[in-house]
């Protein structure tokens, strides 16, 4: 059985979690438990306001974590096993900004899949003229981005249920950047430093809605086809940037029922970190705690010919960011 921190480097992050039927809190995680923040803690009023001055007020949960055996410190704090607490999303976006079509191979595989009837190519010469398209986007184009809800955010711990008014809801795993520091029209150069971490987030598609039919000339409905309650599963931890080394490096796999789905790179980004951030905080800015999703890597349902059913489980790794785990079920409709 996975657990939450499996897989989590860092010497701490953050999480917001519930004891019981409690209200949710801010925790500090360390060495596989948690323990309360206080504001004073904190050193702010609230987890954005604490975002707001990072990097620099990650130093002070420094002191209150491991020391150089991994013992957790500060024994006054009411540590507990995450066993025992429920993880919510472990963080309170105002905004939420997707990335559309920014994994190379991601694009080449649905381009593939989408394949018309009477196209005449063969498969691989559609690959091939569809790598083109995307090397020359990448060379010379800017990203996607689209709005997405924060009340579709949702934490680890929460069963996510499919809508009855679609069976074709799809798995997206994608590495999302926390905002720290407010960016508006920053430059790639400086764009780093307006990240505070970063988390793992499930963007949860319902494909035969994101095209409209009745006018196809409006094109995509990001709304109908993505903002459900609970399709963004998020977390389980905030990671600090300064735990991860180099963000284009990662490795991130999903597995559906125990079989690998996804499993791709960061590396495979058409548009890295800084050009996402310096590109979309150019027309808003992007505020403390906001997230900005970089984009799912090859490996969804639709291209595996397998879409989300009652009763699966998604286990979702990200390099370093730990272990997010969601339990699908069906809507149950009332007779």
């Amino acid at each position: 059985m996975t657990t939450p921190s499996e897989g989590l480097t860092a010497d701490f992050a953050l999480a917001r979690y519930r004891v019981g039927h409690g209200k949710p809190q801010l925790g500090l995680v360390a060495a596989g438990r948690i323990r309360p923040l206080s504001a004073a803690e904190l050193g702010a009023d609230s987890l954005n306001d604490f975002l707001a001055q990072a990097p620099e007020s990650w130093d002070r949960l420094a002191a209150l974590v491991a020391d150089g055996d991994g013992d957790v410190a500060g024994a006054g704090a009411a540590w507990l096993d995450l066993a025992d607490v429920t993880l919510e999303a472990p963080v309170e976006p105002r905004q939420v900004l997707q990335t559309g079509a920014n994994y190379r191979t991601h694009v080449i595989d649905l381009v593939a899949a989408g394949r018309a009837k009477n196209d005449p190519r063969p498969i691989e010469e559609l690959r091939e003229w569809a790598a083109e398209m995307m090397d020359a986007r990448a060379r010379d184009g800017e990203p996607y981005f689209f709005i997405g809800l924060p009340t579709a955010v949702a934490g680890v711990d929460a069963e996510l249920e499919l809508p009855g008014y679609s069976d074709q809801h799809d798995w997206e795993l994608e590495l999302a950047v926390v905002i720290g520091k407010r960016a508006h029209r920053v430059s790639r150069a400086d764009a780093l430093d307006h990240v505070a971490g970063y988390t793992i987030v499930n963007d949860i598609s319902t494909r035969d809605l994101i095209f409209r039919t009745d006018m196809k000339e409006i094109g995509t409905d990001w709304y109908r086809g993505k903002n459900a309650p609970g399709f963004l599963p998020t977390g389980p931890f905030l990671v600090p940037a300064q735990f991860v080394t180099d963000p284009h490096s990662l490795t991130l796999k999903l597995a559906l029922n125990g079989d690998t789905m996804q499993d791709a790179v960061t590396d495979d980004l058409l548009f890295d970190i800084p050009a996402l951030i310096s590109a979309a905080s150019e027309n808003m800015p992007l505020l403390p705690g906001d997230l900005l999703l970089t984009g799912s890597p090859a490996g969804n349902g639709i291209v595996h010919g397998r879409l989300l059913q009652d009763g699966d489980v998604m286990v979702s790794v990200i390099e370093g960011l730990g272990t997010q785990t969601t339990k699908v079920r069906a809507e149950t409709v009332s007779a």
